[in-house]
């Protein structure tokens, strides 16, 4: 399970397209990805300008159809409950004593295909990358890294896992190792972008969901990488050394906020022959699926426990990170409401959740908007909590440092009374299959 043969799969079965003419990493390849994105296959551009050897492909996994694929499953819901399982059952990758990526002679950043997205952004910036880090544990995790020197990237360290693995490190006066992994099968990366408890390796979950298949080299620094992965970055997290990081774009499509940030030092660049790198382009639907399909499975997981679920969307809209549609078949009164404070629970950073009937197609947002039309009054069926931690992913939180917001749930189920008939979407009877009616 490597990308290369990942995207054979896709070749296949017509998801891959190949633009060979020359373009630039420099605004016209995300151009170009940004605007097939979440609606076409997989593009795969074997030539780079400027990068000769390397080829570069964007949306492997930014639709259900492809995250089915790379999970070797056959439905939504089967691929949440590997996602689980593999979160619930970690297993340990297998290291070997050889590493088959071939070392660069020396550490130039400039000389790595890095994009540059937006107009605003000070430069290059690596968002596709894994970053392996070593303390209690290794943990690996999805951060953005812009390049500041040729051989330093200034990280935004989220306040999660890799954040206090670096903290622990410092108090101690230790940099942090770590590898950056780019170009690999997107289980892994569905994987690197799960939230397992703390103590918890995203390796083992990879390992799982990879079907064991995944093997390891420990690099100098202590770090087990993927010995399938395109490009290996090996360095540490500087305890000491801050840098502004950005403006850059977040999974919103907007300008996050300047912030010091701790600084990478690259010491080692490890290439496969011919690498073919990731491009993510921040908000796009490749960045939501990586983001949200794990926070979804765990919604729908949640949401079970207290009602009949049927479906569950964190939707593009609301950047498959603060909103979410969740449909259920209801029973009783009240249950709509649960759903609410389960998905809320279930994805602290989610914002606003509208719960729908199961006869309401999830991801047509105009079926939802009829839900909400006709089955939803603000005075009985609106969940209101003010004053709790959200995203900081949010421009209009309270505090956006934090992530302090106001939540809403609305409950557009339709009430269970003797006038539920009011609340029915008509039909006609389908006796003829419009299909194979001829328009002359």
């Amino acid at each position: 399970m490597d990308l290369k043969n990942y995207l054979d799969e896709l070749r296949r079965v017509g998801l891959l397209k190949m633009i060979n003419s020359p373009m630039s990493m420099e605004f016209d390849i995300p151009l170009v990805v940004h605007r097939f994105s979440g609606s076409g296959p997989a593009l795969l551009f074997n030539n780079v300008k400027s990068h000769p050897g390397f080829s570069a492909v964007a949306n492997i996994i930014d639709t259900r159809v492809k995250l089915t694929m790379a999970l070797r499953v056959s439905s939504i819901e089967e691929a949440y409950l590997r996602l689980l399982n593999a979160e619930a059952n970690p297993l340990e990758p297998r290291e070997i004593n050889d590493f088959p990526l071939i070392r660069l002679s020396e550490v130039d950043l400039s000389k790595l295909p890095i994009p540059r997205f937006f107009e605003k952004e000070p430069g290059p910036c690596l968002t596709s990358g894994v970053v392996l880090g070593l303390g209690e544990y290794v943990n690996a995790s999805f951060h953005r890294l812009t390049v500041i020197d040729k051989d330093k990237f200034v990280i935004r360290l989220v306040p999660r896992h890799l954040y206090r693995i670096f903290n622990d490190n410092k108090a101690k006066g230790l940099d942090t190792p770590i590898a950056i992994v780019w170009g690999i099968h997107p289980a892994f990366l569905l994987a690197s972008a799960s939230s397992p408890p703390y103590g918890v390796s995203e390796l083992g979950v990879a390992n799982r969901l990879m079907n064991g298949e995944l093997r390891v080299f420990k690099l100098s620094n202590g770090i087990p990488v993927p010995v399938d992965a395109e490009v290996v970055m090996e360095g540490f997290i500087l305890k000491d050394v801050e840098h502004d990081e950005g403006p850059c774009v977040d999974v919103m499509g907007t300008y996050d906020v300047v912030r010091r940030q701790p600084v990478v030092k690259i010491t080692a660049v490890y290439v496969k022959p011919n690498p073919i790198v990731h491009v993510l382009v921040a908000g796009d639907a490749e960045n939501s699926v990586l983001m949200g399909f794990e926070k979804e499975a765990k919604i729908w997981s949640a949401v079970r426990a207290v009602a009949d679920v049927k479906a569950v969307r964190l939707t593009k809209g609301g950047g498959g990170w603060l909103h979410a549609v969740v449909s259920i078949r209801k029973t009783v009164e009240g249950e709509g409401k649960n759903a609410i404070l389960a998905a809320f629970a279930a994805h602290p950073s989610l914002k606003h959740v509208v719960v729908v009937d199961d006869d309401v197609n999830v991801d047509d947002l105009n079926e939802v908007e009829w839900a909400i039309a006709t089955r939803f009054r603000a005075d009985e069926d609106l969940v209101i909590i003010e004053g709790v931690r959200g995203s900081s992913l949010d421009p209009a939180a309270i505090d956006q440092s934090i992530g302090l917001t106001t939540k809403m749930g609305i409950d557009a189920t339709r009430p269970l009374s003797k006038d539920a008939w009011r609340f029915e979407r008509a039909k006609i009877p389908e006796r003829i299959n419009v299909n194979e009616i001829k328009l002359e």
